[in-house]
């Protein structure tokens, strides 16, 4: 059993305990407000690499906030959290390498049959 689970009071046979809803409220507040953000900063700054750089950033920071939560990898050991976080990391460089040499690749071609 996790080392931070709250002590439950002893339930007579048949009663159903009062459901703990307060942090999914908490989880969804900080979701709208991220997702508020995100919409501001992309319908009133014009089209741009800084936009699209914060438009990722704040996406990212809101997938991990939901995989601490509600996969619950926050509560969890931290060789745990990094043998995930190291790999994923590793991926996005990946993928970042690849569409950064896969549109100059594109640009070469394109330049050589014009």
């Amino acid at each position: 059993m996790s080392a931070n689970a709250t002590t439950e009071p002893t339930l007579a046979p048949g009663e159903i305990a009062k459901p703990n809803t307060g942090w999914i409220w908490k989880i969804f507040g900080v979701l709208v407000g991220i997702t508020a953000v995100e919409f501001v900063f992309v319908f009133l700054m014009h089209p741009s690499t800084l936009r699209n750089s914060i438009f990722i950033v704040l996406t990212i920071m809101k997938a991990f906030f939901i995989v601490a939560e509600f996969m619950h990898l926050k509560h969890e050991t931290k060789g745990l959290i990094w043998t995930i976080l190291v790999p994923v990391s590793l991926l996005v460089w990946l993928l970042v390498a690849l569409i950064t040499e896969g549109s100059f690749v594109g640009e070469v071609m394109q330049n050589m049959f014009k």
